[in-house]
């Protein structure tokens, strides 16, 4: 097979092993392989993974790193082989780019639990299909990136095309386990945290039927939270509040990010139900009192993204159900003061960028390195 040919192109990422803010920078991209399709970025969205992934939080990050994993752009070539695309599509990537293709988990139709030599391959911070640990992808702070057709998404008519980016990662991060535990009308359903992935729950939780609760530690999130759909709001730094909905949920969907203590909210399930972690990628910051599971026979898990076609799923259900991300558009040049908000939980939306800004600044480079030549030729 005949290597591609790359080029370079405009991005904003993390440069070094500690975190000083992303900057622009200049990445290689390559056209693409018969069964590849390369699209120009128009949004990408912000995540929570962003920042820990910058800052190497969880301790696999590889620099020079580009973030970026929600993304909807516009086709611009095809690969020989593509059936499904065609230039001028409006598409979708999410956290995956490519799988093993073999283990039963991607037979089975499930990327997102890929058992291959390193699991599924990341949109941003990954190793090639087999692992080649001199490879690392760039994800959507750039100008440009080229996909595998299976793991491209179609953006339904009717949705807003910024809005749909947050979808594919804090959309689908809930929508799955919502659909693998089958809630549904009359399903009791609790919602720990109302950040980018909690905000998402609630409206597709009450979408499909369910009874929604959200619980929060701020005050100030309970218009939020009421407008997002909530039948009630819990506020979980009162012991009370929380006590009264003891054995009450079907499911608890937690989506703290951060180390934190999950015991109060497992007591909040019923008999046979569930409390399912989406947001935090590491340990509890206490352990797990099993008391309280084997006694009401509750099932304590985790849910990891989603595969590529619950990402399309959940895209056609919001489309269907006129359900959207609460966002705040922003211009790449404003990355670092987003992430300085997420880090300080300022953020009651999710962020997107206009990848138009990232043209915009380059343009202006470009002008002011033809300047600075000019003037030098004076």
């Amino acid at each position: 097979m005949p290597t591609p040919q790359c080029y370079k192109i405009p991005a904003y990422g993390a440069k070094g092993a500690y975190f000083n803010g992303l900057s622009r920078m200049e990445i290689d991209r390559c056209e693409p392989r018969a069964d590849e399709v390369k699209i120009v970025v128009l949004f990408c969205g912000v995540c929570h993974s962003d920042l820990h992934q910058v800052k190497n939080e969880w301790k696999n990050t590889i620099y020079p790193c580009v973030p970026g994993h929600e993304i909807v752009g516009r086709v611009a070539t095809v690969g020989r082989s593509v059936k499904r695309f065609k230039t001028g599509d409006v598409v979708g990537v999410g956290c995956m780019i490519d799988s093993c293709g073999k283990c039963a988990s991607c037979k089975g139709g499930e990327e997102n639990f890929c058992s291959g030599s390193v699991s599924w391959t990341g949109t941003y911070n990954g190793y090639a299909q087999p692992k080649d640990t001199k490879f690392n992808t760039f994800g959507g702070y750039s100008g440009e990136i080229t996909v595998r057709e299976h793991f491209l998404l179609k953006i339904p008519k009717g949705l807003d095309l910024a809005a749909a980016a947050p979808i594919m990662c804090a959309g689908v991060t809930t929508y799955s386990p919502l659909r693998h535990w089958k809630v549904g009308r009359g399903s009791k359903v609790a919602v720990v945290g109302l950040g980018g992935l909690g905000h998402m729950a609630v409206k597709l939780a009450r979408a499909m039927g369910a009874e929604v609760t959200a619980i929060t530690t701020t005050e100030a999130k309970r218009t939020h939270a009421k407008a997002l759909g909530a039948a009630q709001i819990l506020n979980s730094t009162k012991k009370h509040s929380l006590e009264r909905h003891e054995k009450y949920f079907d499911l608890v969907l937690n989506t703290i990010p951060d180390a934190h203590d999950v015991n109060p909210y497992v007591k909040l399930v019923k008999r046979d139900g569930a409390l399912v972690t989406v947001g935090l990628v590491g340990p509890y910051a206490k352990p797990l009192d099993n008391n309280e599971v084997l006694f009401q026979r509750r099932t304590i898990a985790g849910s990891l993204i989603g595969s590529v076609a619950e990402t399309q799923e959940v895209l056609d259900f919001c489309a269907k159900h006129r359900i959207a991300p609460d966002i705040e558009l922003i211009p790449i040049q404003q990355i670092n003061q987003a992430y300085d908000a997420m880090t300080d939980k300022e953020v009651h939306f999710r962020y997107v960028i206009d990848m138009n800004s990232l043209r915009d600044d380059s343009a202006s480079a470009l002008a002011q390195a033809n300047d600075s030549k000019r003037l030098a030729a004076l």
